[in-house]
């Protein structure tokens, strides 16, 4: 079995988001890779379209994925400031893989890069893995409540 490895793309995704570039900067259909493992494995962003994956990608600071062999098999981004706040978004593994330190890797490598490095505060949103973030160092915060505005609502 291939061994997983974690890429790191440039601001932007510009080779994914053009190319679809995969490991070893190869052709691997990645864009639509992302896409299948967007509606496969999550609730929240199921359905989005190439189109929409393209310009979510353009205006994420920091973005990572990982690959075993040409199988995308987690993904994770970030939005940031690049000095008080950053916001984690995506963090998907398949639930066949979980529990082995990938979404771990891939939290860490979102945190360690340049874009969020020096950031004041790193929020994210969950709805089932509050324990998984808060063995990360994530808490909860008192005091503060999630307001939504649905673009739909308009």
């Amino acid at each position: 079995m291939d061994a997983i490895r974690l890429l790191i793309h440039a601001p932007g995704a510009p080779g994914l988001r053009w190319l679809g570039l995969g490991p070893g900067l190869r052709p691997s259909r990645g864009l639509w890779k992302l896409q299948r493992l967007l509606d496969q494995h999550t609730f929240w962003a199921q359905g989005r379209s190439l189109g929409q994956l393209r310009h979510m990608l353009a205006g994420s600071a920091a973005v990572v994925s990982l690959w075993r062999g040409r199988r995308l098999v987690g993904f994770a981004r970030a939005s940031s400031d690049g000095v008080f706040r950053a916001v984690l978004w995506d963090v998907v593994i398949p639930e066949d893989l979980q529990g082995q330190g990938l979404g771990r890797q891939l939290v860490e490598a979102l945190l360690a890069s340049p874009a969020l490095a020096g950031v004041e505060r790193v929020y994210l949103m969950t709805t089932n893995s509050a324990g998984f973030y808060e063995q990360l160092g994530f808490a909860s915060v008192n005091g503060q409540k999630l307001l939504r505005r649905d673009q739909s609502n308009n």
